[in-house]
């Protein structure tokens, strides 16, 4: 069956020669708009916008972020992404690569999965050495109304690979939502609908969690950890990725 749509935003940082960060390249595509926004620090800010309802099943969607040696790029995004449902499952891919010395702070607002939709999210992060990265990524099943209506939330299929100087030092996949195999089980959300991480490469770590719904793991690359938590709901998800180390 042909895609609803096919689409591709890219946004590329570079040293501006003056100590700050220019952006060469910032074009977006269907249902994504890049503006840059002013900002603390001498980092560039970019805000991802959608303008209009996507992704919509059978959509084949990409942004491409590329952050060149001694730039720094934070990406956020105005509102969540809603994945909808359609006639087949949706495709977002999401290609970022960071350059020596650079740093990019990736921290959109979640991905939630509508009932009836199938979205499925493949991200592929290339870190030099010396690269510094946040990475926050949050996974809302359902919205709202969904729930209370009873007709339960959408399907998320997950795919999160990152290299650092060419060595995989994590490759998992999640898969949520109807069809998935035992995913409203206790061996996967154990009765939450909300999922997170926050990955921390060459920056200082997240604070150890004080709860069970959560957990901090160390990667084999140089000076990356892995924060994991479950929550009931996005905002109590958010606290627990953003809690401070003391």
């Amino acid at each position: 069956m042909t895609a609803t749509l096919v689409a591709a935003a890219r946004v590329t940082a570079e040293p501006d020669g003056r100590g700050g960060t220019a952006l060469p390249d910032l074009a977006g595509a269907g249902p994504f708009a890049l503006r840059r926004t002013l900002g603390p620090g001498p980092g560039a800010h970019v805000v991802l916008i959608g303008s209009m309802a996507a992704p919509l099943g059978g959509d084949r969607l990409a942004v491409h972020a590329e952050v060149r040696p001694g730039a720094e790029l934070r990406l956020t995004s105005a509102a969540a992404t809603i994945s909808l449902p359609g006639p087949e499952a949706a495709h977002l891919e999401q290609q970022l690569t960071v350059g020596a010395g650079a740093l990019l702070d990736w921290c959109p607002e979640p991905v939630i999965a509508a009932a009836g939709s199938h979205l499925i999210l493949t991200t592929r992060i290339e870190l030099a050495a010396g690269a510094r990265l946040r990475y926050r990524e949050e996974q809302v099943l359902g919205r709202l109304h969904d729930w209370t209506r009873g007709t339960g939330p959408g399907r998320l299929t997950s795919r999160l690979t990152v290299r650092q100087a060419g060595r995989v030092i994590l490759d998992q996949q999640t898969d949520l939502g109807p069809g998935a195999p035992g995913w409203d089980g206790p061996a996967c959300l154990g009765g939450h609908r909300t999922v997170g991480q926050l990955l921390t490469v060459g920056l200082p770590a997240p604070a150890a969690p004080d709860t069970g719904d959560a957990a901090l793991m160390v990667l084999p690359g140089e000076g990356a950890t892995l924060l994991t938590a479950l929550a009931p709901d996005a905002l109590l998800l958010r606290r627990l990725l953003e809690r401070r180390a003391p």
